[in-house]
């Protein structure tokens, strides 16, 4: 991930050196050379991939180009509040990385599971949900599309919910994760976080955020912060989200960083009928391909 703009820009390796500095780890071999189980451990990923973001951020953005909304899923998010300055890139990798280690600490902690929920609305998961914790902590993680739900928790009541979703004619895939993400699991983590969120610095944004808590903007620097330390535990309501940049217009919808899973979420989204253009940005390709497209 990210080795060619590596190769080509020095801001991509300053960004890439500060994610190393600041996790005392070698991110950036990582995302280059693997090893593919030492990238993905928790600790590692997320400041891995926020570098890769933010390395295709300040590439398009060098180029001139800006966005007039951000939004990032879950981790990502992080990154939207850099493209509205509201946190620094330094800060942004400093605050992943925290929210890393403590996710990895509660996940040793409290085994759990995730489950995507394919062919039921967020009403009939929300039921089931509710339903199931008769065998566990369990809840929505991510309203992903109308019908792509994910859902968090212990593994017996994923499992249990994921069951009746099936018997309701759905399909139910078990995740790959280490940690019930997005759960109650890892509320140990919730206090500690906030602490760390209170030492960083926020500013006001230069532009909106739509945020996955509310999956609505905020222009008061406080509150974000409060926001980003109910987002550790809370849904990540993208569809909500991208409904409301529909709502303001957008046309030009931009996934920035590695991976091509948000462009098929629009895909999924976005009515046919709403004019709009999908772009990925994760490499020297897809930038010159943005530029090329823009300008």
């Amino acid at each position: 991930m990210g080795q060619d703009l590596f190769q080509e820009y020095d801001f991509v390796r300053e960004i890439f050196d500060a994610a190393d500095d600041i996790a005392s780890a070698h991110i950036s071999r990582y995302c280059f050379k693997g090893p593919m189980e030492t990238l993905t451990e928790t600790v590692n990923l997320q400041p891995a991939v926020t570098a890769v973001n933010l390395a295709c951020l300040t590439a398009i953005q060098r180029a001139g180009i800006a966005c007039d909304f951000s939004a990032g899923h879950s981790l990502g998010e992080y990154s939207a509040l850099t493209a509205a300055q509201v946190v620094s890139m330094a800060d942004s990798l400093r605050l992943v990385f925290r929210r890393g280690e403590l996710m990895h600490r509660e996940a040793l902690k409290n085994k759990g599971a995730m489950s995507a929920v394919i062919g039921l609305n967020i009403d009939a998961v929300n039921a089931l949900v509710e339903a199931g914790r008769d065998a566990g902590v369990v809840s929505v993680a991510n309203h992903n599309s109308a019908e792509q739900i994910v859902i968090t928790g212990a593994p017996e009541a994923v499992a249990a919910v994921s069951a009746e979703a099936k018997a309701r004619g759905a399909r139910a895939i078990p995740l790959k994760v280490s940690g019930a993400w997005h759960s109650d699991l890892i509320k140990g983590a919730e206090d500690e976080f906030s602490a760390f969120l209170d030492s960083i610095p926020f500013a006001s944004p230069v532009r909106p955020v739509i945020h996955n808590v509310t999956a609505d903007s905020c222009g008061d620097a406080e509150t974000i912060r409060q926001i980003m330390a109910r987002q550790l535990c809370s849904p990540v309501r993208w569809y909500d989200t991208v409904c409301r940049l529909c709502d303001e217009k957008v046309t030009v919808f931009v996934e920035v960083g590695p991976g091509k899973v948000l462009a098929g979420l629009l895909k999924k989204i976005v009515p046919t009928d709403y004019e709009h253009r999908i772009f990925n940005v994760n490499n020297m390709k897809t930038v010159e391909t943005l530029i090329s497209a823009l300008s």
